[in-house]
């Protein structure tokens, strides 16, 4: 089954970490896809960006264990960077200041996939099909 959502990076922290902290709409796509064994896709620029986030308020001493729980799970499918992603990028031009946020817009635009997020900025941006 061809995965039909992406997950914004703080939805990953949130659904492996916090998973209160997620909107009604967000933990019912997780769970159904879960119980469906349907992948939901990261970017490969989450990976970094988690990472990033060590030693932070937001993930202090948790990213190895998300990370590695990523890693563990077969839920979460790595979305590699491409060249069309990049291209798309490139498009999105300064739409979005920061270039985490346009590589995982992108990367949800040339796969056809919504995204799950919570960034007000990608929300209104109107960019991309997303699910709040």
């Amino acid at each position: 089954m061809a995965p039909r959502f992406l997950a914004d990076t703080h939805v990953v922290i949130r659904w492996l970490a916090e998973p209160k902290k997620l909107s009604h709409q967000q933990n019912r796509i997780l769970e159904e896809s879960t119980r469906h064994r349907e992948p939901v896709t990261i970017s490969a620029i989450s990976l970094l960006e988690i990472a990033a986030l060590e030693g932070t308020r937001r993930i202090r001493g948790g990213a190895v264990k998300i990370l590695e729980a990523l890693s563990a799970d077969p839920l979460f499918q790595v979305l590699p960077m491409s060249v069309e992603i990049a291209i798309e990028v490139a498009v999105l031009g300064a739409s979005l200041r920061d270039p985490a946020d346009r590589a995982i817009v992108a990367s949800a635009r040339v796969h056809r996939m919504r995204l799950l997020t919570s960034d007000r900025r990608i929300i209104e941006s109107k960019l991309v099909g997303v699910v709040d």
